[in-house]
């Protein structure tokens, strides 16, 4: 069923507006680590806080992603754009004016919320303004390569913003490109919804929050607390016994928040795990690094931000190099040339010191800004690849959801890794790159994985299991 609201649909201004709201999100992403030791010494946040401005934002929008496609459908994609959209902007105003790094991160929470809501439903909206095929591929094509732009850059845009104007400007400029996308939304973006709507899965959703929420609590926290504490070990339980709910809520549900089933098929398990790894690898790079630059090296927001930029060109280089790549010849080959950036990279850092000459630092930042260029097309490529064609929406939103879910763990995982320079909750910054060593080899390991799944989950008996989940999944 479509409704529409304005006077005349312009594909060129939909997708600019949904390109706009996507650069938003996704800059958010990273533009705020490299303003992070601005808001430790202005706000005096631990190192755990920290992890939380980052990580409140992105726990939010990996665990309401899926569950916003099912609500747009069911009750307006426009609407559910428009109310992202404003939460969006709530949130960074609120940022902007926060007093305490506590109030940041329920700021950033807020942003996080709305943030969810724009991803999925922009792709929907798209989807129903590009009815053919082509038309349709390119949009996509402009859209995905927005969400690598703004990956990338974000670090260097947050670089500047506080070295001319100060940290908070990096949430400030979100609210008048917020109000210039509603105002494109309500004049050109038509209202639409599914033909039928969605059945929620509230309890497989609250498990999943809270699966996520635990999980990344435990892991932030247990250099506070001591990994041996009941604090710690209560954030741990409570995660895996929510996984564990999950697992059994999804297999009795009758419209389940993730089919379970698509699980048996190896490219698209595989593509699960490979963007979980590469968005855990993506993160914790940058929010080691830029922490590094700023407290360890002593360079300022500016110089840490153009020092991101080999990372920023590499990406933006190697995306379109990978989509065609992955049209070629499929995912084995961009994912093994992924897993060999990420892996150099990492190496690169093994030996981390204070005085590592700043050209192999920009050496490292390229080859990882590479890996991950080359690793996004293969991975949406492999998680529909046999699927149904009224599956394949719903395998992309979850290869997306595992992106988020891989950014959360990612920044989790770092500080953890790092614990050995964390004394009563704060960051002894001359241990702090021997620390990071741990970070860099686990960085090395999930790029063979990356690599070992490339190979596993493209072969011959991988395409048999998809055509089997296919079939599967026809017959329902």
């Amino acid at each position: 069923m479509v409704k529409t609201t304005s006077s005349a649909v312009h594909p060129r201004v939909v997708l600019g507006t949904c390109c706009l709201s996507l650069l938003l999100v996704m800059m958010d992403v990273t533009v705020v680590n490299v303003v992070l030791p601005s808001i430790r010494a202005q706000l005096h946040g631990s190192f755990s806080t920290l992890q939380w401005v980052v990580d409140a934002y992105t726990l939010m929008v990996a665990s309401l992603m899926l569950l916003v496609g099912s609500l747009a459908d069911r009750f307006g994609r426009r609407r559910m754009f428009l109310l992202g959209i404003g939460l969006f902007c709530t949130g960074s105003a609120l940022c902007g004016l926060a007093r305490s790094v506590e109030m940041l991160v329920m700021a950033r929470a807020v942003q996080g919320i709305g943030g969810s809501m724009l991803n999925p439903v922009a792709l929907s909206i798209l989807t129903n303004v590009y009815v053919e095929p082509r038309a349709r591929a390119q949009a996509i094509g402009i859209w995905g390569a927005t969400s690598g732009v703004a990956l990338a850059l974000g670090p260097v845009v947050g670089g500047i913003l506080v070295h001319w104007v100060g940290w908070q400007a990096v949430f400030w400029v979100n609210v008048p490109i917020g109000l210039i996308a509603i105002g494109l939304t309500l004049r050109f973006i038509p209202e639409s919804s599914g033909s039928r709507g969605r059945s929620i899965d509230a309890p497989g959703q609250l498990l999943a929050i809270v699966a996520l929420a635990m999980v990344t609590s435990g892991l932030i926290e247990a250099h506070n607390y001591g990994w041996s504490s009941p604090t710690i070990s209560g954030f741990l339980g409570f995660g895996l016994l929510s996984i564990a709910g999950f697992l059994i809520v999804e297999q009795r549900a009758t419209s389940p928040l993730i089919d379970l089933r698509f699980f048996r098929a190896w490219p698209f398990s595989g593509a699960i795990v490979t963007a979980v790894l590469a968005f855990a690898i993506f993160s914790a790079f940058l929010f080691l690094n830029t922490l590094y630059l700023q407290d360890v090296r002593g360079l300022p927001a500016l110089q840490a931000g153009l020092c991101t930029l080999p990372f920023a060109f590499g990406s933006m280089l190697c995306a379109p190099v990978s989509g065609r790549l992955t049209g070629r010849y499929g995912a084995r080959l961009p994912l093994l040339l992924s897993a060999v950036g990420s892996g150099s990279s990492a190496v690169l850092l093994t030996g981390l010191d204070a005085l590592t000459p700043l050209p192999l630092l920009l050496v490292s930042y390229g080859l990882c800004g590479c890996g991950f260029g080359l690793c996004n097309a293969p991975i949406t490529n492999s998680a529909i690849a046999g699927m149904p064609r009224t599956q394949a929406g719903v395998a992309a939103a979850i290869a997306s959801a595992s992106r988020q879910v891989g950014a959360l763990l990612g920044i989790a995982l770092g500080g953890a890794l790092t614990a050995t320079s964390i004394h009563s909750g704060a960051v002894q910054w001359a241990s702090f790159p021997q620390a990071t060593h741990a970070v860099w080899w686990s960085m090395i390991v999930a790029a063979l994985a990356i690599g070992l799944l490339g190979f596993v989950s493209t072969g011959v008996r991988a395409r048999r299991s998809a055509q089997a989940v296919a079939a599967l999944l026809d017959s329902n």
